[in-house]
């Protein structure tokens, strides 16, 4: 697939908007397909925005100007019918998401491909159902999706393997790393650990072991130093595996395995806060604050982008 090819997406929240800014440096034109077109010139000025960050850093070979061209944005279905490849980013909504694919039915040729932008839903679940159950696959982005480098393609039960592999070359081409997941499984790689590792820290904070400042404090100077670089088993490679085994028996059974959502999380919730979105968290914020994490926070991905392409591993690194 070659970056002339024209990719549709559906939904132009943030994360949306984000994956549209993505597909169109890497110098496809898109067609997103929105709810209420009266939202189409927001979306369009924070593509814009997205672009003209990625040409400040080198990023784009054309002006976002030029760039932003090759994006149409439409509330009609139809205009996706000659699309090989659409990604939806809609809501974390089975529901939902079916009833867009019903729709997408009925415009795709059988073949063009059905990407779902979902943290956890199972993709064997949003098969059932469709015609074409085998062209649909799980396509897991992180934030910001046209910054950073990971992607995860999930197969359901269904998938047609040939799919997935077209996939993953045409992330590549969007200068991801993508990996491959060949069996569906519910919250995939990086979210099954992340959120092993959020519960232990609600652990920690909720029975008193630490704060959260100290629990952030440790994992910024101790996880934060290594896993861009190395990944978990790199690591045990790098550091000596056996000391990794005298740990696990002494360490698991003590971990917290249990299957209740934290206190403090649903209080934090049920008091509305949503983060920097709304300067309310964990931490607390002055609005001027918030808007100086995000901006931080956007800094800092481009920084760690640059300094894990310098130490990415080949195909021969791995082989040697």
């Amino acid at each position: 697939m070659s970056s002339q090819l024209r990719i549709g997406t559906v939904g132009l929240g943030l994360m949306g908007s984000s994956i549209a800014t993505c597909i169109l440096a890497a110098g496809h034109t898109v067609t997103s397909l929105i709810k209420e077109i009266e939202t189409a010139d927001e979306a369009r000025n924070r593509i814009l925005g997205y672009l003209q960050q990625l040409s400040q850093e080198g990023l784009l070979t054309d002006t976002p100007q030029t760039v932003i061209e090759r994006l149409t944005i439409t509330d009609d279905v139809s205009l996706l019918s000659n699309h090989p490849v659409v990604i939806e980013s809609i809501t974390e909504n089975i529901d939902e998401k079916k009833r867009l694919y019903q729709q997408l039915e009925t415009v795709l040729a059988p073949t063009a491909i059905i990407g779902s932008n979902t943290s956890a839903i199972p993709v064997s679940v949003l098969q059932s159902g469709l015609n074409h159950p085998e062209r649909l696959l799980g396509l897991h982005w992180a934030e910001p999706a046209h910054i950073t480098r990971f992607m995860e393609v999930i197969c359901g039960k269904d998938s047609d393997l040939a799919y997935a592999y077209e996939i993953v070359k045409l992330a590549e081409s969007w200068g991801k790393e993508p990996s491959l997941l060949k069996k569906d499984i519910r919250g995939f790689i990086t979210n099954r650990i992340m959120y092993a590792m959020l519960r232990e820290s609600f652990n920690l904070v909720e029975n008193g072991y630490a704060t959260i400042e100290d629990v952030d404090r440790s994992l910024r100077n101790d996880l934060g130093y290594w896993i861009t670089f190395a990944g978990p088993f790199r690591f045990m490679d790098l550091t000596g595996i056996p000391a990794y085994l005298t740990v696990m028996k002494d360490l698991f059974p003590d971990l917290s395995n249990s299957t209740e959502t934290p206190k403090l999380m649903e209080e934090l919730v049920a008091s509305g806060a949503k983060g920097v979105q709304n300067a309310q968290g964990f931490y607390p914020y002055t609005p001027e604050s918030a808007k100086e994490w995000e901006e931080k926070f956007i800094d800092f991905s481009y920084d760690i982008r640059k300094l894990a392409q310098t130490y990415t591993p080949t195909a021969t690194d791995d082989t040697k």
